[in-house]
C-alpha cells in the first residue's frame, strides 16, 4: 500500500475507532432495557454504527484487497449494517443493534486499534 493510500487508510481506522469511543459514552451505565426506553441513545447509537459502515467501505474503496487481506476484521458486516440501519431503517431490529454494541464492537476495537498501531 502506497503512502497516501496507507494515509488515507489510517484515517478511516481513526474514524472507526472514534466513532466506537463515542457510541461506549453513549451507552455507559446503559442496560438492555435502558436501551430500549432511550430513543436519543438508539439514534445516536446507530448513527456510529453507520459511521463505522461507511468508513469500512472507504478503506475498502481505497485499497480494494483490504477487507480480503484483513477478513478479521469482518469490515464488510459493517458496512452491510451500515445499509439495513440506513435503509431500512423502519424496521431497525434494535436487539441486533444493542447486541452488536455489547459484543462485536469492542472485539473490532481492539483490532483496529491493534492495526493502527501497526499502520503507524
Amino acid at each position: 500500500m502506497t503512502g497516501e493510500k496507507a494515509a488515507r487508510v489510517i484515517d478511516y481506522i481513526d474514524h472507526i475507532i472514534e466513532a466506537i469511543v463515542r457510541i461506549e459514552n453513549y451507552v455507559n451505565g446503559f442496560d438492555q432495557a435502558s436501551f430500549m426506553e432511550s430513543t436519543l441513545v438508539q439514534d445516536a447509537v446507530i448513527r456510529n454504527i453507520e459511521i463505522i459502515g461507511e468508513a469500512a467501505n472507504k478503506i475498502n474503496a481505497v485499497d480494494v484487497t483490504f477487507w480480503e487481506t484483513h477478513p478479521n476484521l469482518r469490515l464488510d458486516a459493517a458496512y452491510k449494517m451500515r445499509n439495513s440501519l440506513v435503509h431500512g431503517y423502519s424496521t431497525v431490529n434494535l436487539i441486533t443493534v444493542w447486541n452488536t454494541v455489547q459484543n462485536d464492537l469492542p472485539v473490532l476495537k481492539t483490532e483496529m486499534t491493534d492495526l493502527q498501531n501497526r499502520l503507524l
